[in-house]
């Protein structure tokens, strides 16, 4: 994978710091989260491995945004357009030219790395709110790109059907197949996130996030890693968007708006900036609660009636945003942080003192 090869050569100083499971235990309990991951299927109903499935697609999305904005401090409320560019990209590729999965998701990542380090050029020059404004910009142009496009590329105003990815003979088209699909790709596109992150280019994202004119001081070249952090985080997004198409088989521009934009950068509040656990466990929460508040609408519509069915979508909306605030307001280092307490908590003597931002 892309990021992998970013980060192929570690120094032998950096080698400690490169490794992210510094002990046997860390290392066994992995390999149980991994195994019951992959059981999924064979112990839950179709309804939860199509839960546990979407989840894991937009891990994908808010990984590439925490390295952009949570790592490098790069301001992005573009990735769902990043998302939607992989995704018709896979499309076109899989429905026209018939190639397989395995060749369609990694370029329709390049494309969307393309298009977020155009759009990410600005921040050669501009920061913060105006830097958010341009990729605003990016998620304004990109339905339109698609719609205005010749209709036989991406399907114009109607969207395009997607056929079933094809892997060794294998057609991924069930909801375990495509269960396995995404959690393979997800568990390999967030190792090479952590391992970005430890090597010579994760360090410098936090050097220009800490401070650019130090950085620059230092010998790092702000602008190329400025805009390889948009390049990146676009990738991932690329490939949440190939992993997307396959999954529901039918794109439309609707399914990529500024919304969903802005709720990957709540997971990130959620969960905690400058953290990949962090983005990880601000998508699993922000995901699960949504899917509580829909399985519970039906029963609270028959309950009042009188309110209908919008007032739940809107009562979602104002819960989830509520909790994004409180979380600002009183847990301003999110999930991860609250998590890091009490791992090292139990850890003697190490205690806090053994905690490190970004971890």
């Amino acid at each position: 994978m892309f990021p992998i090869l970013l980060c192929s050569t570690n120094s032998g100083k950096h080698q400690e710091n490169a490794t992210f499971l510094h002990s046997s235990l860390k290392g066994l309990f992995l390999i149980l989260f991994l195994l019951v991951l992959f059981s999924l299927p064979y112990i839950l109903s179709i309804r939860f491995v199509g839960v546990f499935t979407i989840m894991a697609i937009l891990v994908v999305a808010t990984v590439g945004l925490q390295i952009t904005t949570g790592y490098a401090g790069q301001v992005n409320l573009g990735q769902s357009a990043f998302m939607g560019m992989g995704a018709y990209t896979t499309a076109s590729l899989a429905s026209h030219f018939g190639f397989p999965l395995w060749i369609t998701i990694p370029i329709g990542g390049g494309g969307a790395a393309i298009l977020g380090a155009i759009f990410g050029l600005p921040a050669l020059r501009i920061k913060g709110f105006y830097l958010a404004l341009t990729t605003i910009a990016a998620q304004t142009l990109f339905p339109i790109i698609i719609v205005r496009a010749p209709k036989k590329w991406f399907g114009g105003p109607i969207g395009i059907d997607v056929e079933p990815g094809k892997f060794f003979g294998i057609t991924i088209n069930t909801e375990t197949t495509l269960y396995y699909l995404v959690i393979i790709t997800t568990v390999i596109m967030v190792y090479a996130a952590f391992n970005l992150m430890k090597c010579r280019v994760g360090r410098a994202f936090v050097a220009i996030r800490e401070n650019e004119i130090v950085a620059e001081i230092m010998g790092i070249n702000v602008y190329w890693y400025k805009t390889l952090s948009f390049l990146v985080g676009a990738f991932y997004a690329g490939i949440a968007g190939g992993l997307w198409a396959y999954y529901f088989r039918y794109l439309m521009v609707d399914q990529f708006t500024l919304w969903f934009s802005i709720w990957y950068l709540g997971m990130l509040i959620v969960g905690g900036m400058g953290s990949i656990l962090g983005a990880i466990l601000g998508t699993v929460l922000i995901r699960a609660l949504q899917e509580m508040i829909t399985y519970l609408g039906p029963y609270l519509t028959k309950l009042f009636p009188g309110l209908g069915e919008s007032i739940w979508f809107m009562g979602m909306n104002i819960l989830l945003g509520g909790i994004i605030i409180l979380f600002l307001i009183f847990e301003p280092k999110g999930l991860v942080h609250r998590w890091n307490l009490l791992v090292t908590s139990r850890i003697w003597p190490f205690r806090i003192s053994k905690i490190r931002e970004g971890d």
